[in-house]
Parts: structure tokens; C-alpha cells; sequence
């Protein structure tokens, strides 16, 4: 049995985890969930999974882990190359805290089952949907590309010419983004990084259009 994926094409933290293992070159079986009908809410996927949440990477042995950096750190202890960290303290903390900025500061507020609430519980339709998504995608935004540009340590990537977890969380974003028509234009730093992952198979091959259940 090789690694099986359990993930939904346009979930950003899928996207993560799906470039991810490509950079490491692995190769995983890739299984489609509707997060729509509630695919991932049965009792046999909260099995895998108790909070019912995309992507589960299963491994050989039967076992499941969940939450996407903390599946990526394992991938990069247990296959370290190509390194998705420097290897320096200083800039393993920078590339974490990039990281971060978009999986925990953008991500929990925007996700599906927010913007479900607030539409159930607070009658929020689709353009004030769109306008809380663009609230706080901007806001961090703003503040990433001033870290990006004011920083020697930027390179062609977000930290120097190696691919690293920062990448990885930017190129999933900016595709969760294109679902509320956000225009890369306000941040021309974040814009020419995502142009040039967007050049990389490893990359390109995650990308939520290029997946089996993309609609």
C-alpha cells in the first residue's frame, strides 16, 4: 500500500499537503471528498479523522495523521530532501512564521465551514461573504508583502531561491483567493513569488484545477 490522501481539490490546506509531497517526490493514492455533501462528516471518515476536516494522509501501516503543517513537518523529518526548512534557526523560524501569517492567521477565518456559518447563523449572503474573505486576506497580505519585500533574506521564493513550507503556504492561498476574484496587483512581491511557483511541476501539479475531482 502506498500513501493514501484523503483530500478535497480546492481545499487550500489539501493544496499544501499535495505540493508538499511532490516536492518530497512521493507518491500517494489520491481520494476525493465533497466537503459540500458532507463527505468528510460520516462515521467512517471521523474514523480518520474526529474532526471531520481535510487532508488525512494515511500511511502504509493503516495509520492516519491530520492537520496539514503538522503533516508537512513530518514529512520533512522523515524524507528531509529536498528540504522544506533552511537550515538555519533563524531562517527556519522566519520561513515557519511566513508560514504561519497565511495557515493561521487567513485560513481559519475564511475557511468553508465560517463562511457557512456566517451565512446560517448571521444571513451573510454571497457578497458579504466575499467581503469578509477580502478583509482578512488583505489585511495579511498587506503585511506579508512588506515582510517580503523589506527582507535581503527574500529571494526568488519567499525565503531565498529554495522552495520552502512559506511557498507552499502562499501558492495554496493565493488559489483559495481566485474563488473571490482577489487580483495579486495590490502586492507585486507576493505576485512575481506565485508567478515563478506557478512555473514548477511540483507546484503546478497541486494546483486545485489540475486535481481528478476539480469542478
Amino acid at each position: 500500500m502506498t500513501l493514501r490522501l484523503h483530500n478535497f481539490f480546492r481545499s487550500s490546506t489539501s493544496t499544501r499537503l499535495r505540493t508538499a509531497l511532490n516536492l518530497k517526490g512521493l507518491d500517494y493514492d489520491y481520494v476525493p471528498y465533497v466537503l459540500r455533501d458532507g463527505e468528510t462528516r460520516t462515521p467512517e471518515y471521523l474514523d480518520r479523522n474526529r474532526q471531520g476536516l481535510v487532508p488525512t494522509l494515511e500511511r502504509e501501516d493503516g495509520s492516519h495523521l491530520t492537520q496539514s503543517l503538522a503533516i508537512i513537518e513530518w514529512l520533512e523529518e522523515t524524507h528531509p530532501e529536498p528540504a522544506l526548512l533552511p537550515v538555519d534557526t533563524d531562517g527556519r523560524a522566519r520561513v515557519r512564521a511566513l508560514a504561519q501569517m497565511l495557515a493561521l492567521e487567513v485560513h481559519p477565518l475564511n475557511n468553508l465551514r465560517v463562511l457557512f456559518y456566517l451565512r446560517d447563523e448571521f444571513g451573510a449572503d454571497e457578497a458579504a461573504q466575499k467581503k469578509w474573505f477580502t478583509h482578512w486576506v488583505t489585511l495579511t497580505f498587506d503585511a506579508l508583502e512588506a515582510t517580503l519585500a523589506d527582507s535581503p533574506e527574500t529571494g526568488r521564493y519567499c525565503h531565498g531561491d529554495q522552495p520552502t513550507l512559506a511557498d507552499i503556504c502562499l501558492y495554496a492561498q493565493v488559489w483559495n483567493n481566485k474563488r473571490f476574484d482577489i487580483a495579486l496587483d495590490r502586492w507585486p512581491t507576493i505576485a512575481r513569488i506565485f508567478a515563478e511557483l506557478d512555473q514548477l511541476p511540483a507546484f503546478t501539479n497541486a494546483a486545485p484545477p489540475n486535481q481528478p475531482d476539480a469542478a
